[in-house]
């Protein structure tokens, strides 16, 4: 019983989801604050000196109505580094543990009667010219 747990406590899915979400979590907050504070003054200045950022106001003079380009750029820019840094420092480092340890070594079941027989057909029928 203890064997089947370590060996499920193992596999690495339960190991890569806890860390990628704790670590994922801790790293968005740091990357969220770099980003807002180096690249939205950045992509800010792009709207001009008289410009109060990169977007513009639906209704001149109601700022409720204004489309902030700058801040969905910053949230494409987070996530993107976030799910960099969570694959190359957890997902990859853990593949190659689990490479090492034999999982994923498993071999592909060969497909079912019916279904080789229905590829077959299905290839004999695209190979037919109309």
């Amino acid at each position: 019983m203890i064997q089947g747990f370590k060996d499920f406590i193992m596999r690495g899915n339960i190991v890569d989801l806890a860390v990628a979400v704790v670590i994922g979590t801790a790293f968005a907050a740091v990357v969220d604050v770099v980003v807002s504070s180096l690249i939205t003054p950045l992509l800010n200045a792009m709207g001009g000196a008289e410009a109060s950022g990169l977007g513009f106001e639906i209704i001149s003079g109601n700022a409720a109505t204004y489309m902030d380009f700058a801040a969905i750029i910053n949230a494409l820019i987070v996530f993107l580094l976030t799910a960099a840094v969570v694959y190359f420092v957890i997902v990859v480092p853990m593949n190659k543990v689990n490479e090492r340890m034999g999982y994923g070594a498993e071999e592909e079941e060969a497909p079912a009667e019916d279904v080789a027989l229905l590829t077959e057909i299905r290839d004999l029928l695209a190979r037919r010219t109309i």
